[in-house]
């Protein structure tokens, strides 16, 4: 049935190396003030980068905690400031300090690590959603909360999984995107805040590494595959997830932030997609670019387990229709940048 689910699942068009969106139409777009809590993590470091080249580096601050403060340019570029989900307080003082209009809540811990801690992760994943929600209906702000294919369960139908379906996750991960999804809704259809989400796939990036995620092995394998060593591989054969390279991801964010609001029929979340495959086709992939590299499988069961309850693509017609969406890159053009990326850093 997945033979073909590369193509089957993947929409790819024809200029799959085109920048992310904003990059071409930095001119276009309406000058905002954003807060970017989660400014140092895996999407967050990239995120800030990418809203500093469109909007001004000094229209992007970057809400970090103590212990992860930003580095080198990420510092160096813009304003940075402690900016903790747990305090709300902390959060309205950043925001009334750099008036903020736009708010992008990326802080949550990734799905395996959220096992290990399901009282934290619900505390910073809806505790703290809570307190931004609360701190932008009083501020008049935007908010953006990435939700995950991890919101959806066993019970939900795998192949093509609709944007509006059954949503019974199985982890605390996937029940607190499900959580947030609904209370991001709430507060746009009493409050009227200006609520937006999409469900990311796994994200693959050549600039930060993973960081507990179930998907990370499609970032691991890149790594392994540059510095010559054989590759491990905690997922089966066979397994099939959505997933998506970085850039797209980015733009998701923008494309989504930036859509016009009475086109919008959902708002929390969106299906997103652009690829889909299992273990041995990315394998495969880097073999063609690398035909001595090495792979053998040592199943992680908790990462199976999770792996296996979540879907094996999406359909995302309604971000197509709704809002635009359109990714810019397929399996083999990841691959491709990819390898040249993590070559010339490593």
């Amino acid at each position: 049935m997945f033979a073909n689910s590369i193509t089957m699942c993947n929409f790819v068009n024809d200029t799959v190396n085109q920048k992310p969106h904003g990059a071409d139409k930095a001119n276009k777009h309406v000058m905002k003030n954003i807060l970017i809590i989660g400014a140092t993590g895996q999407i967050g470091s990239e995120l800030t980068m990418n809203l500093r080249s469109i909007y001004g580096n000094g229209h992007v601050v970057a809400g970090y905690i103590k212990g992860a403060e930003p580095k080198g340019e990420l510092l160096e570029s813009g304003p940075a400031e402690i900016c903790d989900i747990t305090d709300a307080q902390n959060i309205a003082d950043v925001v009334r300090k750099y008036k903020v209009d736009t708010i992008y809540n990326l802080a949550a811990l990734l799905s395996v690590v959220a096992e290990g801690k399901p009282l934290l992760a619900w505390h910073i994943g809806i505790g703290g959603l809570w307190n931004v929600l609360e701190v932008a209906r009083e501020n008049k702000c935007a908010v953006f909360t990435p939700s995950s294919i991890g919101s959806f369960g066993p019970g939900t139908p795998a192949y093509k999984t609709p944007q509006d379906t059954i949503q019974r996750p199985k982890t605390i991960y996937g029940i607190s995107k499900v959580t947030g999804e609904l209370l991001s809704d709430y507060y746009y259809n009493k409050y009227g805040v200006d609520t937006r989400s999409v469900r990311f796939p796994g994200l693959i990036s050549n600039v930060t590494p993973p960081g507990g995620g179930t998907t990370d092995y499609a970032v691991d394998i890149y790594y392994s595959a540059v510095r010559g060593e054989k590759f491990i591989c905690p997922i089966a054969q066979g397994t099939y997830m959505d997933m998506m390279y970085m850039p797209d991801a980015l733009n998701a964010c923008v494309q989504l932030m930036e859509a016009d609001p009475t086109r919008l029929v959902h708002r929390n979340s969106f299906n997103i997609a652009s690829m889909s495959f299992e273990p041995n086709q990315i394998f495969e992939a880097i073999r063609e670019e690398l035909p001595g590299f090495q792979m053998e499988y040592q199943v992680d069961p908790l990462k199976q387990a999770i792996a296996s309850s979540w879907p094996d693509c999406l359909d995302d017609m309604c971000a197509r229709n709704e809002w635009d969406w359109n990714p810019q890159y397929d399996l083999h053009s990841m691959t491709v940048d990819m390898l040249e990326k993590l070559s010339a850093r490593l």
